[in-house]
């Protein structure tokens, strides 16, 4: 079904999983990935004023903030690395029925949906054998825990520190500054991240059916 999506149709969905569906949808894991991107908004805000980050109340310091970067890093990690294997193996490339910009889409897209959502996949792909099947259990393995394990030690961290009244120095987490930054930052390392994986697949796929190439 979602392969009846225009190109740029079919990159909402798939822009939206890379996020960690923090802008629509993702009961969940959407308020988990936010939670994330806040720890690293406040540990930037706290290099800017010089002192140690705080957030709900608790320190933030280089222990939450190594989880928090291997939070934020395996699902790309999963996403696009697993992406390439499928991309330069014949058992990947006899997946999509589709070629060039397309077929990379779909590809893009089961590898996205396996780690960050329900494991979907556009209806070009012919994903059931076992060369898919391997590896997109293994995208899901590793972008579920690779997320839910640092996040539940963060958690577990910052339930046994006490709370740190806000002084004159603490960076105020309400306002338009806290949200211009959180936004900033949710996009220029969420969504620069994909950003070329996504010229390549639906943007270019766009172009080409703007400029009458179907492939």
């Amino acid at each position: 079904m979602h392969d009846s999506f225009t190109a740029i149709g079919g990159l909402v969905p798939m822009f939206n999983m890379q996020l960690g569906e923090l802008v629509v949808g993702g009961v969940g894991s959407g308020l988990y990935a936010v939670l994330i991107y806040c720890i690293l908004a406040v540990f930037i805000a706290g290099l800017m004023v010089g002192r140690t980050p705080e957030y709900v109340g608790k320190k933030i310091e280089s222990r939450e903030m190594k989880l928090a970067v291997i939070a934020i890093a395996v699902p790309p990690l999963a996403i696009l690395g697993l992406t390439a294997v499928a991309c330069v193996t014949g058992a990947g490339l006899a997946g999509p029925l589709a070629k060039g910009a397309h077929g990379f889409s779909e590809i893009l897209y089961a590898f996205t949906s396996g780690a960050a959502n329900n494991g979907s996949a556009f209806g070009g792909l012919s994903g059931n054998t076992p060369f898919y099947n391997l590896l997109l259990a293994l995208d899901m393995f590793v972008g579920r825990f690779g997320v839910i394990l640092p996040v539940l030690a963060i958690a577990g961290g910052l339930a046994a520190k006490r709370r740190v009244p806000e002084g004159p120095g603490s960076f105020p987490t309400t306002g338009l500054l806290w949200i211009g930054l959180l936004a900033a930052i949710i996009v220029i390392v969420g969504g620069l991240t994909f950003l070329p994986a996504l010229a390549l697949g639906p943007i270019a796929d766009q172009a080409q059916v703007a400029a009458g190439i179907l492939l």
